[in-house]
């Protein structure tokens, strides 16, 4: 399996299409973690992604007669253009079946590759339960995303650009993981020709696959996925990936939101470009590794898998990558309802630079605000001056962590209300497709009333909201119903310290 694999990888068709992306070294953050820090361009690539590597390999080596019937292949994103861009290359018909919520950049992206656009389901795995019908029935080439041994090849020649590249002795090269597509081709060419150097996967926290299949033993589908890093946001880490990642995978590292937020900026800062969420993970989990385990002075790689982002994703992501450096914290304090209190309240945080500040007067003994601060020394410098306010005799709650403050709380301080019984409050991720609402609404029960309604477009497939909702007595049972019936993935935040301080 090695040898044919290694035979594959060195064989694949990839530079008709691709370019050898630049092994960049990144200047500020190798001073900043003290080790040699390099970029693998892939973001570079015509189409913005690593992705039509392995798809262009695919459909170059199909059989005329097969590749003459056309290919078809479901994806949300990068892998859509790569398979349209290779059909292109090839000149046979590419159809590509999308979910109706991916953003319309990626849309025109792929029918500007002169593909068939198909929009079908709210989610990748409605888009490919319809290509897999499709395929069968018109006899059309099903391209895999990752579980295909010629897509993996194809991935697999960056690894072998890497080794080409930088000749020296590399410690660890960190891959993003989705599927598991890429990384099995950089590890089974790394670990054939460099043994000693580490592969290490990195993925989305709510996302981590690989992480539950190694951990288990077997292939693991996970209940849910986020979808932050919509490139990595895959349910299950593919068959023939899996099979050989399982002996050549030396770890995988999981990182949140706010870290692959800190990951895009550090990318951004040395290079001046603007990473998608999935395309940063490995920056995030070399961070994260470098702090867990204390290393300095070695030689680490990164896989910059892709630049292919939603503009409007940005003001999320500029929001969280402060928190994300640990060079924000975001806390509740609870101060006097007086003349002054403002002031020294002030006077307790110090000469730190406030970044935000949320309050509203609610006729009450004592107020709740909603503070934002500027750190230089990260958690030591949070721990130390949340100790510093509490001995000022102000109450603190860290909301640094607290996903319900971050994304919608800040937004509603003193939005307070009274006299709401039975409310219950709870964060939801609706499709963004017209009538998501509209079901919502049509499915409630006549007798609940929504007592709270908060939304912001954050240019993802999927819409955060929170919902405040009052349930009568006796009807605890019809709610359960309904949410099960509504299938909208959801966080009840009822107990949420956001809400009872700021809301409720």
């Amino acid at each position: 399996m090695s040898d044919s694999l290694i035979a594959r990888i060195l064989d694949a068709r990839v530079y008709d299409v691709a370019c050898e992306t630049a092994l960049e070294l990144a200047p500020r953050l190798s001073a900043r973690l003290g080790s040699r820090i390099w970029l693998k361009r892939e973001d570079l690539q015509s189409i913005f992604s690593f992705k039509l590597r392995g798809a262009y390999n695919k459909i170059a080596l199909l059989p005329q007669e097969r590749a003459a019937r056309g290919v078809i292949a479901a994806s949300a994103g990068n892998h859509a253009q790569g398979v349209a861009l290779a059909a292109r290359q090839r000149g046979i018909r590419a159809r590509i079946v999308m979910p109706v919520t991916t953003p319309p950049i990626k849309v025109e992206a792929v029918r500007a590759l002169d593909a068939e656009v198909v929009l079908h389901g709210d989610s990748y795995d409605d888009a490919h339960e319809l290509a897999r019908v499709q395929s069968e029935e018109e006899g059309l080439v099903y391209v895999h995303a990752y579980d295909d041994l010629d897509v993996i090849a194809g991935q697999g020649t960056i690894g072998v650009e890497i080794l080409r590249q930088h000749a020296e002795p590399i410690d660890a090269i960190f891959v993003p993981v989705g599927g598991g597509g890429l990384i099995a081709g950089i590890a089974a060419c790394v670990k054939e020709l460099r043994p000693e150097t580490a592969i290490i996967g990195v993925e989305p926290s709510d996302a981590a696959c690989l992480y539950a299949a190694l951990r288990d033993g077997e292939r693991t589908v996970l209940d849910r996925v986020g979808i932050f890093a919509d490139g990595a946001a895959v349910r299950q880490v593919g068959e023939e990936p899996f099979r050989i990642v399982r002996d050549r995978v030396d770890e995988v590292i999981c990182v949140d939101t706010d870290e692959i937020c800190a990951a895009i900026l550090d990318i951004f800062e040395d290079t001046r470009t603007i990473a998608e969420p999935a395309g940063a993970l490995a920056v995030a989990g070399i961070k994260k590794f470098v702090e867990t385990k204390g290393v300095s002075d070695q030689t680490l790689v990164s896989i910059v898998s892709g630049a292919n982002i939603n503009f409007h994703r940005l003001r999320h992501i500029s929001e969280r990558a402060e928190l994300g450096e640990r060079r924000e914290v975001i806390f509740a304090a609870t101060i006097p309802e007086r003349p002054g209190s403002f002031r020294a309240f002030c006077e307790a945080i110090g000469d730190h630079v406030v970044t935000e500040f949320n309050y509203r007067y609610v006729e009450s003994s004592e107020a709740h605000v909603f503070v934002g601060i500027q750190l230089d020394g990260g958690d030591e410098e949070r721990v130390k001056l949340l100790a510093q306010v509490e001995a000022c005799g102000y109450p603190c709650v860290d909301m640094s962590d607290n996903e319900m403050a971050k994304v919608h709380a800040r937004h509603l301080v003193g939005g307070r209300a009274t006299g709401l019984a039975g409310e219950r409050v709870l964060r939801f991720e609706f499709p963004e497709r017209p009538g998501a609402l509209r079901q919502f609404l049509s499915q409630m029960h006549p007798d609940w009333n929504l007592s709270l309604f908060h939304y912001r477009n954050h240019g993802a497939a999927v819409g955060r909201v929170l919902i405040g909702m009052q349930v009568p007595d006796g009807q605890s049972e019809a709610f359960e119903c309904f949410l099960k019936e509504l299938a909208y993935p959801y966080t009840d935040e009822t107990r949420n310290p956001a809400y009872r301080l700021f809301l409720s």
